[in-house]
């Protein structure tokens, strides 16, 4: 006879899966992620350093360490999550006359989580970004593209 599996048990399997699936579930460390905005096909390929950012929410307030990043065409920003739940967002209003901004990142939630950002936007501006969930906090940061 066959056994049958309690409806609770699918509904818990298809909830956990939903979560570690969808939106949000980041990529983790050591992982490469396509970027923001562009398909792994579509981006091009890195040719120059990964530049580390680390992302905290901790008795020091919700911060990107470096908030300030200069970075060259083909260059990689690293976002890496250290403690808390941080996103990326390149928003338009803040970056009047840029066309082509990256989509906004999921919400990286995991400790080691990480967020590779390929540097493809024109050289000669600083781009700003910030954290949605933070920026009242002051979560913020701007990337130099020399």
């Amino acid at each position: 006879m066959p056994t049958m599996t309690p409806p609770w048990t699918l509904l818990a399997t298809a909830a956990l899966l939903a979560a570690c699936g969808g939106k949000g579930a980041g990529t983790p460390a050591g992982e490469k992620s396509p970027g923001a905005g562009a398909s792994a096909a579509a981006a091009p390929a890195p040719t120059g350093k990964i530049i580390v950012v680390e992302m905290f929410a901790d008795e020091k307030g919700s911060r990107y360490v470096p908030a300030e990043i200069t970075a060259h065409p083909g260059d990689v920003v690293r976002f890496t999550l250290v403690v808390g739940v941080h996103n990326i967002h390149f928003l338009a209003d803040s970056n009047v006359g840029v066309a082509n901004l990256p989509e906004p990142s999921d919400l990286l939630q995991l400790p080691g989580q990480t967020y590779d950002l390929p540097v493809n936007l024109p050289a000669g501006r600083t781009y700003f970004f910030q954290c949605d969930p933070h920026l009242l906090l002051g979560m913020k940061g701007h990337l130099k593209v020399e």
